[in-house]
């Protein structure tokens, strides 16, 4: 299909919807994640502590069983003590209770805290967009817009619901474990340790290529979403002009960006969990070889290499999961810097900090001096005009000559590049929107029905009217 127009050539793309960064941007997205991070996180932070408290209780209990079957082996079974071997279960036992509260106040609360800050998120997010001006609506497509508030917030969530927990729970294994391993005998230690260079390779392997094909996931669907959404909306346009196959041939083209994206995402993570499963399995049939030779020799006890063996269970499990849960990771990574990239966009028409009251407006209008351009490309040069109040003017041109832009500077949907437009002598810039769309009624070209009935479209400017 090498006929097909690219689709980030026929829309307009985001300028953080590429696929490589240098330095120095890379660096920008990820401060700027940390700082939209860090807002939302902000206000739960006595919460986030108790979370963590109760995280570290659980990974507590469940690090301590394979202990405790090493132990009732040794000071239990092997020497035929029932009282000992009695309370070493008790115990093992109590842990398994405590590990259960613990992760049952946990999910609770973690839960909670999640979609409070995903509430906090959208309610941002929606409030913002709106504050934001016309032109970043036109350098800004809708469908892109759209995948912030669904897609890309529904990344956070995965992370939030599930990944966060685990990734933090497993990371606080592996550290523990590597600790216990070396505590309980640091000759099988030693042994474990040397599979570590190759556990590590393979994780700056996985890491590196895995954030480069979740941007790329997050890339296409973005692109997909798009094209569903302009197609939908302008699906007049389409029937009049028989867009449907030129149509049917560019969401090819995306959907199946997007089905390779996901491939590569997928390959990845089906070539690093085995192969760090391999790794473990390897790693422990070593540790079995050393470890019964050293029994047989009487220089370890049974107890404590069936700890060890349980322990290097636990330390290689949790990281196969890393590699699903780090999937999840980028995913929410990437949506993060588009979130983080919308929420730091500010308005090009901002609010007076010290607005003009009207009082009774007459209704003069003059444009001094204006220039405007649409980014590069002036449309209106130095234009003076004066409207007495009162007075009917019809703006009559050929099509891009500026009488649209004319109306769209006279509401201040847009400020003049130079010069100032005034309404009975006073600056737009200096009066407050609210009271300037008091002041001046706009019917724009372009017909739009909300959800709702004829009414409530005819109430939509002034919902409390009669």
């Amino acid at each position: 299909m090498s006929s097909i127009v690219p689709a980030d050539r026929w829309r307009g793309v985001a300028s953080e919807d590429v696929d490589e960064y240098s330095a120095n941007v890379a660096g920008l997205l990820r401060r700027r994640s940390r700082r939209l991070l860090a807002t939302l996180a902000g206000p739960y932070r006595g919460e986030l502590l108790v979370a963590a408290a109760l995280i570290t209780i659980r990974s507590a209990a469940y690090l301590s069983l394979p202990y405790l079957v090493g132990l009732g082996i040794d000071r239990g079974i092997h020497t035929h003590n029932l009282t000992t071997l009695g309370i070493i279960v008790g115990t093992l036992l109590l842990a398994l209770v405590v590990n259960a509260i613990a992760n049952y106040a946990f999910l609770r609360l973690s839960g909670r805290i999640g979609a409070d800050i995903l509430f906090d998120l959208r309610r941002t997010l929606f409030a913002h967009v709106q504050e934001l001006s016309l032109s970043f609506y036109e350098r800004y497509t809708s469908g892109r817009i759209i995948s912030r508030l669904t897609s890309d917030i529904d990344a956070l969530n995965e992370l939030l619901a599930t990944g966060l927990t685990s990734v933090i729970t497993s990371l606080i294994s592996v550290v523990a474990i590597t600790v216990i391993l070396l505590h309980l005998d640091a000759r099988l230690g030693t042994v474990t340790l040397v599979a570590m260079p190759l556990v590590l390779g393979l994780t700056w392997w996985f890491r590196n290529n895995s954030a480069r094909s979740y941007r790329a996931v997050r890339r296409a669907i973005v692109l997909v979403i798009v094209h569903y959404v302009e197609s939908l909306g302008g699906i007049r346009a389409v029937h009049a002009f028989r867009r449907e196959p030129r149509n049917q041939e560019i969401f090819e083209d995306v959907n199946g960006r997007y089905r390779d994206a996901n491939i590569w995402s997928n390959r990845l993570a089906s070539t690093f969990g085995p192969a760090i499963n391999l790794l473990g399995r390897l790693t422990t049939t070593l540790v079995l070889l050393f470890g019964g030779y050293l029994v047989v020799q009487g220089q370890l006890t049974l107890g404590v290499l069936t700890a060890f063996v349980l322990y290097l269970r636990q330390f290689f499990e949790p990281m196969q999961d890393l590699s699903q849960f780090y999937n999840v990771f980028q995913a929410a990574g990437a949506a993060l810097e588009k979130l983080a990239g919308v929420i730091e966009e500010t308005p090009t028409v901002p609010e007076p900090v010290n607005p003009v009251r009207m009082g009774s407006i007459a209704g003069a209008v003059a444009f001094e001096g204006v220039t405007f351009a649409y980014r590069d490309k002036a449309v209106l040069h130095d234009l003076d005009i004066r409207i007495p109040a009162g007075q009917i003017v019809a703006l009559v041109g050929e099509t891009g000559a500026g009488k649209t832009t004319m109306a769209r500077l006279m509401a201040r949907f847009y400020d003049p590049t130079a010069g100032r437009v005034t309404l009975d002598g006073i600056d737009l810039r200096s009066i407050a929107t609210e009271e300037l769309r008091r002041a001046v009624a706009v019917v724009t070209q372009e017909s739009f029905l909300f959800s709702g009935n004829v009414g409530d479209n005819l109430l939509f400017g002034r919902p409390e009217a009669t």
